[in-house]
C-alpha cells in the first residue's frame, strides 16, 4: 500500500492530468467499497408477516429458506388505554403453550442476519392510545419486554424492531408512541421502527406518525385498496400511488412494495403474478432512491404459492444503487450518495 501510494504521488508530480485521473479513481473506488458494504445489507429484500396461521411453519423453517430480509411477528393485538397486553400468533403459541418457546427460533433467525420485528395492531384486535402518557407507558412496556433481552412474553429476546400496523381504533397519539420509542432506542442499542399504512393516501391512522420521519421502513399495503393497487393489465394506479408514497417518505428511509403472496391473501385485490412483478413492476419501482424491497402478506400464503421463491432474485437493487452513488459523486450534488452511505445500519 505504501509503495503504491508513493508511486501515484511521484507520477502526479510529473503529470497533473494523471493526478486528477488517479484522484477520481481513488474516489470512485472508495465509493464503490462503501456502497457495496452498505447496499449488501440494505438494498432490496423481502419482508414477510408471520404468525397468523399454523401453516406458516416455524420461524426456524421460515428463516431457513433464505428468502427473507425481515420477518414480522403478527400481532400484539391488545394494548393501550389500561388494557392488559395480549398477543395472537394463531396456532403457534398462546395460553395453552407459552410463546417463550419462540426465543431460540427468533435467535436462530437473527444469527442468520434476518431481522425480526414485532407488529402492533392488525385488522382485528382491541387497541388504541388514550393520551401521550399512555403512549409513554406502551413504549416502556415494549422496550422492557421485547427489545433489551429481559425475560418477556417471547423469552429473553432483543427484537430488531417494532412495526405499526394500525388499522382500527383511534388515530390519536401514534406519533407520540413513535417519538417515545425513538427516545428509548437512542439510549441503548438501535432498533428499527416500521409502519404499514394502507396505500390510500394519506393513511388515516398513521399519517401523523409517519410525518415524524422516525420510521426506518414503511411497508405500504398496495392491496385491498382498489384506488391505488394493481389490477389485471393496469399498473397506472399502483405506480401513481408508489410515486406519491416514495416522494412523501424521507429519502433516508425505505419504502417497501406491500403485496399479497397469493390472490386469496387479499380478497379486494392487489395480487401481482410473479411474471408481471418481475417484468413490469419491479423494474419501475427499483428506480426510486428509497426503494427498500417487497413486503408480503403473509408467510402462510407464501408457503403455498412459493411467491418469494420466484421473485427473490429480482428484488435486490445493488447495481442501480452503485450507479447512482457514482453519478452523485461525479456531479456537483452528491447528497444522495452521502445519504446512502450514512444511512442507519440495517
Amino acid at each position: 500500500m505504501g509503495y503504491l501510494a508513493g508511486t501515484i504521488i511521484k507520477k502526479n508530480k510529473e503529470n497533473p492530468m494523471a493526478s486528477e485521473r488517479h484522484s477520481w479513481m481513488l474516489i470512485l473506488l472508495t465509493i464503490f467499497v462503501l456502497t457495496i458494504n452498505s447496499s449488501a445489507a440494505e438494498s432490496g429484500g423481502i419482508a414477510v408477516y408471520w404468525g397468523q396461521n399454523n401453516g406458516d411453519g416455524s420461524l426456524t423453517s421460515t428463516c431457513e429458506t433464505g428468502n427473507y430480509k425481515i420477518v414480522i411477528l403478527a400481532f400484539l393485538h391488545v394494548f393501550g388505554c389500561g388494557r392488559t397486553p395480549q398477543w395472537n400468533f394463531a396456532g403457534h403459541c398462546g395460553d395453552w403453550s407459552p410463546c417463550t418457546k419462540l426465543q431460540p427460533e427468533i435467535q436462530y433467525c437473527q444469527q442468520k442476519g434476518i431481522k425480526v420485528f414485532l407488529s402492533l395492531g392488525g385488522a382485528a384486535g382491541s387497541y388504541s392510545l388514550c393520551s401521550p402518557q399512555d403512549a409513554n407507558e406502551v413504549a416502556n412496556y415494549l422496550y422492557q419486554n421485547f427489545l433489551i433481552g429481559q425475560d418477556g412474553p417471547l423469552g429473553s429476546v432483543s427484537l430488531d424492531g417494532i412495526d405499526f400496523d394500525i388499522e382500527g381504533g383511534s388515530n390519536l397519539y401514534w406519533d407520540n408512541l413513535a417519538k417515545e420509542l425513538d427516545a428509548l432506542r437512542q439510549q441503548n442499542e438501535y432498533f428499527h421502527l416500521s409502519a404499514a399504512p394502507q396505500c390510500f393516501f394519506p393513511d388515516y391512522y398513521l399519517d401523523k406518525a409517519i410525518k415524524t420521519g422516525l420510521f426506518d421502513d414503511v411497508f405500504v399495503q398496495f392491496y385491498n385498496n382498489p384506488p391505488c393497487q394493481y389490477s389485471s393489465g393496469n399498473t397506472a394506479l399502483l405506480f401513481n400511488s408508489w410515486n406519491q408514497w416514495t416522494s412523501y417518505v424521507l429519502p433516508n428511509n425505505t419504502v417497501f412494495l406491500g403485496l399479497p403472496a397469493a390472490p386469496d391473501a387479499a380478497p379486494s385485490g392487489g395480487y401481482i403474478p410473479p411474471e408481471v412483478l418481475i417484468s413490469e413492476v419491479l423494474p419501475y419501482v427499483k428506480q426510486t432512491p428509497n426503494y427498500g424491497g417487497v413486503m408480503l402478506w403473509d408467510r402462510y400464503r407464501d408457503v403455498l404459492s412459493r411467491h418469494s421463491d420466484q421473485i427473490k432474485n429480482h428484488v435486490s437493487n445493488y447495481a442501480l444503487r452503485f450507479v447512482r452513488a457514482v453519478s452523485d459523486a461525479i456531479y456537483p450534488d452528491g447528497s444522495a450518495a452521502l445519504r446512502h452511505i450514512q444511512k442507519k445500519p440495517y
